[in-house]
């Protein structure tokens, strides 16, 4: 398989740093709601870049539940790879990708717990199947195979008929930001870099070379 002439060429839009948002949190949220309206598959769909104790990155796509002044909000069990990394070394890094609109967001920051009381809403809104299944995966530990997952998804059921209250191991994090780049795809790989970064609690707007 060639691999080396598949490309596309980037021309819909254009991003200058002088209509950007003084903040760039707005500034996602105006890219974020191009995105929905404009029915890009999975909008909120980011990937979660996590480092370990052992210095070994590793990334996986999760679901932005939210987005606040202070930052980016995802949900997840706190026993998994990306909990117990994130215990360790609490810097992380996410990445938006919007294919559809030639763009794509990278933001850096640290991600700390947000307060029991609002995980616990957010889990409350959720559907019971999945509620159940928050309790049933015991997230990247390895099972014996997916009747086994069933099994204890059954079980878990069978003990929450009604009412499933949060597991004290799943809840939600807040990605407070340094860092957001903002690229926008144009012609030639001349493409538009956009980012802000944090310096004494202001935030300062540049342009970078592609």
């Amino acid at each position: 398989m060639d691999l080396h002439n598949i490309r596309e060429e980037y021309r819909k839009r254009v991003l200058s740093q002088h209509d950007c948002h003084e903040n760039p949190i707005k500034q996602f949220e105006l890219w974020l709601n191009e995105a929905i309206t404009g029915q890009v598959n999975e909008p909120t769909a980011v990937n979660v870049a996590t480092v370990d104790e052992n210095g070994r990155p590793s990334g996986r796509i999760v679901l932005l539940k939210e987005v606040n002044e202070q930052g980016f909000v995802f949900f997840t069990n706190y026993h998994g790879r990306k909990g117990r990394a994130i215990e360790c070394n609490p810097f992380v890094a996410l990445t938006f990708f919007w294919p559809e609109l030639e763009r794509q967001v990278r933001i850096e920051g640290k991600a700390v717990k947000i307060p029991a009381a609002q995980s616990d809403e957010y889990f409350a809104s959720r559907p019971y199947s999945s509620r159940i299944g928050a309790w049933a995966s015991e997230q990247s530990a390895v099972i014996s195979g997916y009747q086994s997952l069933l099994a204890r998804a059954a079980l878990m059921a069978a003990k929450h008929p009604l009412n499933v209250p949060r597991p004290p191991h799943w809840g939600g994090y807040l990605v407070v930001p340094d860092a957001v780049e903002f690229w926008q795809g144009r012609p030639s790989r001349l493409h538009d870099r956009i980012r802000y970064r944090l310096e004494n609690s202001e935030w300062i707007r540049e342009r970078l070379s592609p």
